[in-house]
């Protein structure tokens, strides 16, 4: 009898650590998966804290670009897209690779991109943005900052032909057109 209680007690017990560790691991895998999504819900997180370092990056940025704003600099904009496209964000030049509002080269989305580069800013364009309007002013923008264009002879002349557009005489007729828009 005693050997049968002792053979019920030792299987009781090893029942209930063998339950005890299925139960532990039980318990361990949950808290593994909990962890795991915990770290999941983190990376996230922290995903959208840097989508929101770079927004607050470009709206610095882009600050510091709108600082010179001016009724004038709005006027010559709307009269660049009037000569460039008739204000039409879908416009596009197969033989020059032009597109958008503002008529941009490919070319052009690369300069401004070096221009970024080298002042450490974390804002870069693509080919695609040149169809978007308001990411097409900001190139825009970018450009006339970086070479100092503040006249609108100067931006409209250096728009068209180039950073050294005011020394081509070329752009004095697109210059003209501008400046008959700019006074409409």
């Amino acid at each position: 009898m005693d050997r049968i209680f002792r053979y019920i007690l030792a299987s009781i017990i090893i029942g209930f650590l063998f339950y005890k560790c299925i139960l532990k691991e039980e318990i361990n895998c949950g808290l593994r998966d909990t962890l795991d999504n915990r770290h999941e819900l983190i990376d996230s997180l922290y995903n959208q804290l840097d989508s929101l370092h770079k927004e607050i990056d470009t709206l610095q940025y882009e600050n510091e670009i709108f600082d010179y704003n001016t009724v004038s600099e709005q006027e010559i904009i709307s009269a660049l897209m009037h000569v460039e496209s008739s204000n039409n964000d879908s416009a596009y030049n197969a033989s020059e690779d032009a597109v958008g509002c503002l008529q941009i080269r490919q070319t052009m989305v690369d300069d401004v991109n070096r221009i970024l580069r080298r002042n450490n800013r974390n804002v870069r364009f693509t080919y695609e943005d040149r169809w978007c309007r308001y990411k097409s002013i900001n190139m825009f923008k970018v450009y006339c900052k970086h070479y100092n264009l503040t006249t609108a002879e100067e931006i409209a002349r250096c728009w068209n032909g180039g950073p050294r557009g005011m020394n081509n005489p070329a752009t004095v007729i697109y210059w003209n057109k501008v400046q008959n828009r700019i006074n409409s």
